[in-house]
């Protein structure tokens, strides 16, 4: 082969000719191509279309209902399904749905407040004993696997008894049984990044360890944060209701789900309406964040890209 034959061939391989431009290799943010896996995935657009629905009833219930929340018609009592009352009413004349409506705004505010305090101490105490180990480690697990051994429920029936029957304490003992699940999340997470080579070599420049645990390792560890903070909404409405239905939650006449089906247990039989309007709700607004949660698990695992 001639030398112009091997330079042709070069030229045609590499081609310099004017108006030639390579092609460019854009960087796609993982958070950007999670977000595109999460709107491909069906299941999780209908949990989130469900939640949102019940956060626009909630923020506009005063707005979609002619009733107030504690209008009393004792001659309407029990009455079931009308076009006056779409869900019919409970044993004092209330109407069902208007309950429900200003109930979700209820719901969702537990849920809330109780998952943020949870991962906000539970994250905390997880970095601190991932990532300084030893001592600090041991003690702040053993507080995790006190907590983790007593059943979930009954852990927190015990601490409403002891500060006292009402919603906000039912948030404080939602909270504290969270705690250790986001604890032992970010602590196994912190785990495998401290030795990682980026702590490392940020060590190895003597950043102060504030620095390394805020700017290097917590947004390396939200992912599963954030999938477990999803998961955590419905787990902790769950227990709001279970707590209200036990009578250790809202009182009346605030209009708490879990309170509203411990009134209407009593009349299962003879208005069932009562009830499982309020379990319905229920249902909903938990499997929304379970279908919310499964689908950010998935969108966030690296293993699950295609």
């Amino acid at each position: 082969m001639t030398t112009e034959k091997k330079e042709q061939e070069k030229v045609d391989i590499h081609p310099n000719k004017e108006g030639y431009e390579p092609d460019e290799i854009t960087a796609i943010s993982p958070w950007k191509d999670a977000f595109r896996r999460l709107r491909k995935n069906r299941l999780s657009m209908t949990g989130f279309f469900i939640i949102v629905f019940f956060i626009i009833v909630g923020i506009f219930a005063p707005l979609l209902t002619s009733h107030g929340i504690d209008d009393q018609e004792l001659v309407n009592r029990l009455q079931p399904p009308s076009s006056e009352h779409w869900f019919g009413t409970d044993d004092l004349g209330r109407d069902i749905l208007t309950r429900i409506a200003y109930g979700a705004r209820i719901s969702l505010l537990v849920g809330f407040i109780a998952v943020t305090g949870a991962l906000i101490f539970g994250t905390l105490l997880g970095i601190i004993a991932g990532y300084f180990g030893k001592w600090v480690d041991m003690v702040i697990s053993r507080i995790f696997d006190i907590l983790l051994a007593f059943p979930s429920i009954l852990l927190a029936i015990a601490i409403v008894a002891i500060l006292g029957p009402s919603l906000q304490n039912a948030l404080v003992a939602i909270a504290i049984i969270n705690i250790p699940i986001f604890g032992r999340l970010v602590r196994s997470k912190v785990l495998s990044l401290r030795e990682e080579e980026f702590v490392m070599a940020a060590k190895a420049q003597g950043l102060k360890n504030g620095r390394i645990i805020f700017h290097h390792i917590l947004p390396n560890s939200l992912a599963p944060i954030i999938v477990q903070a999803t998961l955590g909404f419905g787990t902790a409405i769950l227990e709001a209701a279970a707590l209200g239905f036990l009578g250790l939650g809202a009182k009346q006449p605030t209009p708490e789900w879990g309170y509203m089906l411990s009134n209407a247990r009593d009349f299962i039989q003879l208005a069932p309406w009562t009830l499982v309007f309020p379990g319905i709700s229920i249902m909903l607004v938990v499997l929304g964040f379970n279908l919310i949660g499964d689908g950010l698990r998935d969108a966030l695992d690296p293993k699950m890209k295609n």
